[in-house]
């Protein structure tokens, strides 16, 4: 980690202009704020009385957009997931100026300085977010996880419930939580395991707010207790997703592996960063054995990632079976919708399925549009988090002009050898000529300018 000394507010100023170049949505229209507003005050109804059950939720600590609340109970040697989803499509109808705007959003984006929300905070950040201030009316579907991990979807039913407790992944101790927690994780981890699926996740740089317009650049490598949580979205998206394929409706998340050429240059790569990849081994069981800690391994992670084929979402079509190939099975997203537009439609068909009723044509032919509005999205969303990082680093680096830092080499491509500095979070490029994946080098920092987010170096050695 590395504090960035900013006097001259280049960091703010680049943020400002990353803003306008990608058109980042700032404030939303008056109509769709009043709307939001009438809409924060429509009382449930129809839903179940569960604020009996002791729902808690975990997230980042600064977080307020609280899609998920979940409570773990055992019924024999199953373990029992009440997994409630903040029921967005309470509050938004189809067609009204709210869902108009989402549509044309797609998903939240978080910058530094802060989010171009997909909803206006008096929804995303008070009335359908699961906080710990009152009843909220949710979609609780119970998901049922046997001693082997397997899941399946038990219900789905619109509630008012009422969290205990707002969980941060830094802070929060075992005893926060319900005690068969880390059960529930390893019986979904073993589940991965047998299907040979690799969710594998590299440390990634991050530039983080420190007050007083001060930000860090760093590596941030999961928690233990985010991975557990994500065994919790894992479990009821499978579920999910098993439960539409069955009815033939749905929007899936889909995604190739890297096809055979592209395992053939990463064992390649292995080689190079000096890793035993045995040759009776697939990609995802080596990836299995793979620690984010380590430099080289990390390395080798994010040369995967761009190895792949990327994720997409797709309609239910007769006859198909939609696959992710990192997750090795069928996988929808239904758990974040304060953030993800497609998410509300999921959980709508989701639950008339569950309860016997028919999905309404809305969400069908909403099923067709979504993948072309969350690819845009999508694609927005890793444009302003590039350059983010590039104008994190060239700040940073500014004052360092001529300085040699230590680097690896993580991966080679058309535009030249991928580097990351091994002192400073900083991934960059430099001349290909002679040096191979795993390779160590000496570089000189010949510019560092943050108005046009570029950072050069020069290798010398």
């Amino acid at each position: 980690m590395k504090a960035l000394c900013d006097p001259d507010n280049a960091l703010g100023s680049g943020l400002a202009a990353i803003r306008s170049q990608f058109k980042v949505p700032a404030e939303f229209p008056p109509d769709v704020d009043a709307a939001a507003e009438r809409a924060s005050q429509r009382k449930p109804d129809g839903h179940v009385d569960r604020t009996d059950l002791p729902f808690v939720t975990l997230d980042p600590a600064t977080s307020t957009d609280l899609d998920q609340a979940f409570t773990i109970e055992r019924s024999g040697s199953d373990l029992i997931l009440r997994y409630a989803i903040a029921d967005v499509a309470w509050f938004v109808g189809d067609g009204d100026a709210i869902d108009t705007e989402a549509w044309k959003r797609g998903t939240t984006l978080y910058l530094p300085d802060g989010k171009a929300r997909l909803y206006p905070a008096s929804l995303s950040e008070k009335a359908a977010s699961l906080l710990p201030d009152g009843q909220r009316p949710a979609v609780v579907f119970t998901v049922k996880v046997d001693e082997e991990g397997n899941v399946r979807l038990d219900g789905a039913e619109r509630a008012l419930i009422r969290s205990t407790a707002k969980l941060a992944y830094d802070t929060v101790r075992d005893s926060d939580l319900p005690p068969d927690f880390a059960e529930f994780a390893r019986r979904i981890d073993r589940a991965e395991d047998r299907r040979g699926a690799a969710r594998v996740d590299p440390p990634e740089q991050e530039v983080v707010a420190q007050g007083g317009n001060r930000y860090q650049l760093l590596f941030r490598p999961r928690m233990p207790s985010e991975d557990r949580n994500a065994a919790l979205s894992l479990a009821a998206n499978l579920a999910i997703a098993d439960a539409l394929l069955v009815h033939g409706t749905g929007l899936f998340r889909v995604m190739a592996g890297p096809d055979d050429r592209a395992v053939s240059r990463l064992r390649n790569t292995a080689k190079a960063f000096g890793l035993s990849w045995p040759a009776n081994a697939t990609l995802t069981q080596f990836e299995r054995t793979l620690q984010a800690s380590n430099p080289k391994h990390a390395a080798f992670m994010l040369a995967v990632r761009r190895a792949g084929n990327g994720a997409a979402y797709a309609p239910y079509a007769d006859g198909v079976v939609p696959w992710h190939a990192g997750i090795a099975a069928t996988y929808a997203h239904a758990t974040a919708p304060l953030r993800r537009l497609a998410d509300r439609y999921v959980v709508r068909a989701t639950l008339a399925i569950a309860n016997g009723r028919p999905v309404e044509t809305a969400v069908t032919e909403a099923f067709s549009r979504l993948p072309e509005v969350m690819a845009r999205a999508g694609n927005l969303d890793g444009q302003v988090e590039r350059a983010v990082i590039d104008l994190a680093e060239a700040v940073m680096l500014e004052g360092d002009i001529g300085r040699i830092f230590p680097a690896i080499v993580t991966d080679l491509d058309d535009r030249g050898a991928r580097i990351q500095l091994r002192d400073l979070p900083v991934v960059a490029r430099v001349d290909a000529h002679n040096v191979a994946p795993g390779a160590d080098l000496q570089v000189r920092l010949e510019s560092a300018l943050p108005a046009q987010r570029s950072v050069v170096f020069q290798r010398v050695s």
